[in-house]
């Protein structure tokens, strides 16, 4: 073959490689939102306008309820690539990077419009932390306030550091931090919450009510502590060397697609969870309320010391301090009636 014909076929073929559909992608993501739930109908959906926006290209598989296991099981099976997202809480996502973990500082927050404050200003540099580690933030997603569920009426700080306490597993020195404080926590998998109450193993869990309702843990936990103690805030996750296989105006959709399914979220998971209070009421729960001041200060003071414990072991102190700023920011502008009204209720 002359010369000229073999450079005119290997123009040709890179001509039709070019102009040839990229190979489909299909991503495999996992989350412990219960089959069928509010989040993952929200993410099913997600999955849906992903194949359509994109004729196919890019198609979600759903593995929910926890069948992947628990989230320390997804993080590590997301670095080996056997799964390539996940729609995680704190919890997993401080197994990412402990930057994390300012949301799950008790009674940090006020309410929900003061946390979507606080995130969106802190969005920049938490998204860039997951990039460093190889994951790209595609949103955030709420699964309501947290509150405490117990087998017996827990009222004070005194009672509760006798019950035994739900602390996920994986996470030795959280647990080392409630045991150097006085708590008595067990870690056990999400998964084995239920069985956890049933054997006895433990007496106490914190969680939002919807979840609490549809995992059916309020049956063996029927006290629940009228005091919100922190958001239970999550994101979803995709790892970055699969999102950049995707071409970037597939990715503009899947991020469209992604925002959508958070503002579901933040639109519906307040109401459901005071909906679920209601219904789980109706079947037997008792709601109990800490109407003592100086119990409800000392829930206070031992949020702030827990702040003041965790910062530089396992928080960053810049990130706290980011935190910290925001929030009074939104207080600021609260008190000058310039607060911005984005939805949620009081917890």
């Amino acid at each position: 073959m002359r010369r000229l014909e073999r450079i005119g076929l290997f123009l040709a073929i890179l001509t039709a490689v070019a102009a040839a559909p990229s190979a489909a992608v299909t991503v495999k993501l996992a989350s412990l939102a219960p089959d069928g739930s509010v989040w993952d109908l929200a993410i099913e959906e997600m999955g849906a306008e992903w194949a359509e926006a994109t004729d196919g290209r890019v198609r979600l598989r759903v593995y929910p309820g926890g069948v992947a296991g628990d989230e320390s099981d997804v993080v590590r099976k997301m670095r080996i690539g056997q799964l390539q997202a996940a729609a995680l809480t704190v919890g997993g996502l401080t197994d990412i990077d402990d930057a994390f973990r300012v949301f799950a500082i008790p009674m940090f927050f006020d309410s929900y419009e003061e946390l979507y404050y606080v995130i969106d200003r802190m969005t920049p540099e938490l998204s860039k932390r997951l990039d460093d580690k190889g994951y790209v933030l595609l949103n955030w997603a709420h699964a309501g306030w947290i509150h405490l569920f117990s087998t017996q009426p827990v009222t004070s700080l005194e009672q509760l550091k006798t019950t035994k306490l739900f602390v996920g597993a994986g996470d030795d020195r959280a647990v080392q931090w409630w045991k150097n404080n006085g708590y008595r926590p067990v870690p056990l998998a999400t998964t084995d919450i239920l069985t956890g109450l049933q054997t006895g193993m433990i007496e106490a869990l914190p969680s939002p009510p919807l979840a609490a309702l549809l995992l059916q843990w309020y049956k063996q936990a029927p006290h629940m502590l009228d005091l919100g103690l922190a958001p239970l805030v999550g994101a979803t996750i995709i790892q970055k060397r699969v999102w950049e296989r995707i071409d970037e105006a597939d990715r503009r959709s899947l991020l469209a697609a992604a925002s959508e399914l958070g503002e579901t979220l933040e639109r519906e998971v307040p109401g459901q969870d005071q909906e679920s209070v209601a219904e789980m009421a109706k079947r037997g729960l008792k709601v109990v309320r800490v109407d003592d001041a100086q119990q409800m200060e000392s829930f206070r003071n031992a949020a702030e010391e827990f702040a003041e414990r965790v910062r530089g072991d396992r928080l960053p102190p810049e990130i706290l301090q980011l935190a910290q700023q925001a929030r009074a920011a939104f207080r600021s502008e609260q008190a000058g009636g310039d607060a911005p009204a984005k939805g949620g209720a009081q917890p």
